[in-house]
C-alpha cells in the first residue's frame, strides 16, 4: 500500500470511528507499528486529526459548554450509575479519608456506603445529609453554594480541600476525551476537583462515569489519565485502556 493510500484509509478509519489505536489500525492495515505511527504523526502535523497516546482521534469529538442540573442528570442512565455507585462503595475500607466530590453519580454511592470507621469530605450538600443520616462521619467543605449542581466551590472550598490527604476519592466527570483527560464545565467545580484529586494517592483516585461521557470534552480539565481508575458500565474503545485503568461493572 502507497504512503498516500494508507494515509487516507487512516484518516477515514479515524473519522468513522471518531478514535483509534494504533493496535487496531495495524490489524486493519496489515503494516507495522512504525508506519502506523508515522502516518498517524504526519496527519497530526497536517491539523487533520488530534495524535494521543496510543492512536489518534477525530477532530469532531464533541465539546460541552453548559452543564445539565441535578434534576436533569438524575434521571439519565440510572441503572448505570446505581452499579457503578455499589462496586465504589465497596472499595472503601477501615481508616480511609474519603474525597466524595459532589455529583449525580457520586451520589449513588451513598446507598451502597457500609464502613463508619472512616472519614467523609464532601463538598455535595446533599452527600453530606445523606452521609450523616446513616450514621457516618462527615466533614462538609463550607464555600459558595452552587445551585444546579449543589455543589459547595470558591476560594474557601479550595483553600478547605487543601488541608486534607486522602487515601481514597471518588469523582464525576462531565466529560473524558483522551487529548484533554477528564474535564468538567465550570472552572469552580474544576477547582476543587483539581485540588482533590492531586491530595488523593496515586491508584486510589476513582473516576465514576457513565458510558455518555466518553469522547467528550469540557471547558476545563480537572484531571488527566495519570494515577487514575475509571469506574464505567461499559467502553468499547480500546485507546482508554492503554491510558488509564478500566473497570467495568
Amino acid at each position: 500500500m502507497l504512503s498516500e493510500e494508507r494515509k487516507a484509509v487512516i484518516l477515514k478509519k479515524i473519522n468513522e470511528k471518531k478514535s483509534v489505536t494504533v493496535k487496531e489500525l495495524k490489524e486493519t492495515l496489515n503494516v507495522s507499528e512504525s508506519s502506523i505511527r508515522r502516518t498517524i504523526t504526519e496527519l497530526d502535523h497536517e491539523g487533520l486529526i488530534i495524535r494521543v497516546y496510543g492512536g489518534a482521534m477525530s477532530l469532531e469529538m464533541e465539546d460541552l459548554v453548559d452543564e445539565p442540573s441535578v434534576i436533569d442528570k438524575e434521571i439519565v442512565n440510572i441503572d448505570e450509575k446505581q452499579k457503578i455507585g455499589q462496586y465504589a462503595a465497596s472499595l472503601i475500607e477501615p481508616g480511609d479519608c474519603v474525597f466524595l466530590d459532589a455529583g449525580t453519580t457520586t451520589k449513588c454511592m451513598i446507598n451502597y456506603i457500609t464502613e463508619k470507621n472512616a472519614t467523609y469530605v464532601t463538598n455535595g450538600v446533599v452527600h453530606a445529609k445523606d452521609l450523616v443520616k446513616k450514621g457516618m462521619k462527615v466533614i462538609l467543605i463550607g464555600g459558595e453554594l452552587k445551585e444546579n449542581t449543589e455543589a459547595v466551590v470558591g476560594a474557601d472550598a479550595v483553600l478547605q480541600v487543601q488541608k486534607y490527604h486522602f487515601s481514597k476519592g471518588f469523582f464525576g466527570t462531565n466529560g473524558i476525551n483522551p487529548k484533554t483527560g477528564f474535564s468538567t464545565p465550570d472552572v469552580r467545580e474544576a477547582s476543587i476537583k483539581r485540588v482533590a484529586v492531586g491530595n488523593t494517592k496515586a491508584g486510589e483516585r476513582y473516576i465514576l462515569s457513565d458510558h455518555d461521557k466518553f469522547g467528550k470534552r469540557c471547558t476545563v480539565t480537572f484531571s488527566g489519565f495519570e494515577g487514575t481508575v475509571l469506574i464505567t458500565d461499559k467502553c468499547s474503545d480500546e485507546i482508554y485502556y492503554n491510558i488509564t485503568d478500566v473497570k467495568i461493572v
